[in-house]
């Protein structure tokens, strides 16, 4: 394993120079830490290590890899010390590499923080979490990155998806960050650059800090029609006598037809440039409109100032379900610096990402399929051409 880069993350702050500290790291030497879950029994695939088919290099890219498809996955390893985000940054960061990432390709890529008492070999999907973060992906049209924070035992989903792009969906690494701050607001990067940020009270559905006031009913004499039809419009005179259609008046019987064969001639029927569709009347701003009602608010008992706090984090893991395998996590950390995560990234995830490119063209080149032996019926076209070509030359 990487040897941990302990360096001093300071910052001025009310409590002067504070150091940063790091409470996971894992760059997958080996899985010694982690405990594989079967609480899906007989459903469950194996992790395993490995830095896939194209890797910029074997040893450094090795991760913890989904090795069968149509599976479930759960494995969970324990931080060095549990965490507590009351006053500080929590950051966790990791890289996930969807190797078989085609069209078709469906399976979660995030990472779960939780208490200690969900970890362990019964771990799994209903087991308490306090942050799940991560990609997830399903086809094309399904491409997020969830980040749901668990509040008073109810997971929270973020009200709108942070979406990722169509360049964003590859089979390359790539790297996913949360940051927690103290002041209830987050930023999530995506390969080291901003992908969404803002204040956590608005983009999760916390209990709001105020709520209607439930003694409060709108006036039986609330104007709230913001348009109304205007009473001095009225519809013309002989208005819904126009037709629609009228014969065509450039059309003339043909000179072969004959009324007693044929029937009598009627000219085709046009659109008729006079009509113009049922009648509307016009509609004009309410003078009366007193806006949108809205009850009055009071304070909510159930807000809470503080939230995406925790005080008992003491693990991290993976419950996944995958329909395609060949996905690797790695080089995961969880600390209280972004900074720290900034420098891990550098010396690990930038690293790989610089020959990725160049490797999986090594590995596609080595690979491609040979090209197909001609068919008899290929090989006479092929005389036939040669025989050709000499002809002419003779000529």
């Amino acid at each position: 394993m990487l040897s941990k880069l302990i360096f001093a993350s300071a910052f001025m702050g009310l409590g002067g120079i504070v150091s940063a500290e790091t409470y996971f790291k894992e760059t997958f030497d080996n899985m010694d830490r982690w405990t594989s879950s079967n609480w899906k029994a007989g459903e469950m695939g194996t992790f395993d290590l490995s830095a896939g088919d194209w890797q910029t290099d074997a040893a450094a890219d090795q991760g913890m890899r989904t090795s069968q498809g149509a599976k479930f996955y759960a494995a969970t390893a324990p931080l060095d010390k549990t965490l507590s985000n009351k006053d500080k940054d929590l950051v966790v960061q990791f890289s996930v590499k969807h190797e078989k990432r085609e069209y078709s390709f469906c399976g979660g890529g995030y990472i779960k923080l939780m208490p200690a008492s969900s970890a362990g070999a019964s771990f799994g999907g209903d087991s308490p979490y306090q942050v799940m973060f991560g990609p997830d992906m399903c086809g094309y049209d399904v491409s997020r990155i969830h980040a749901i924070f668990n509040h008073e035992g109810e997971n929270l989903l973020k009200t709108e998806d942070i979406k990722l792009e169509y360049a964003d969906k590859n089979s390359f690494t790539h790297l996913y960050t949360l940051q927690i701050k103290p002041d209830n607001t987050y930023t999530v990067y995506f390969d080291g650059e901003e992908k969404s940020s803002g204040s956590i009270h608005e983009q999760w559905p916390y209990p709001p800090k105020s709520v209607d006031d439930p003694s409060d009913s709108k006036p039986s004499d609330w104007v709230d029609e913001k348009r109304i039809p205007d009473e001095t419009d009225v519809k013309p005179e002989g208005y819904d006598d126009i037709p629609e259609k009228i014969p065509d008046p450039e059309a003339s019987k043909p000179e072969d037809w004959d009324d007693e064969d044929d029937g009598e001639w009627e000219a085709p029927k046009i659109s008729n440039p006079e009509f113009k569709g049922p009648w509307k009347q016009k509609m004009i701003d309410n003078p009366a409109y007193k806006g949108e009602w809205k009850a009055k608010q009071i304070p909510n008992d159930k807000f809470v100032p503080e939230v995406a706090k925790w005080d008992d984090i003491a693990a991290v893991g993976f419950d996944l379900w995958v329909v395609n395998e060949g996905s690797i996590f790695d080089n995961i950390i969880v600390t209280d610096s972004l900074e720290e995560a900034q420098a891990f990234a550098k010396a690990t995830f930038d690293v790989t990402k610089a020959g990725e490119e160049e490797a999986k063209k090594v590995w596609d080149e080595a690979n491609k399929p040979p090209e197909p032996e001609p068919t008899e019926e290929q090989e006479g076209e092929e005389e036939v051409e040669v025989e050709t070509e000499d002809a002419h030359e003779e000529l």
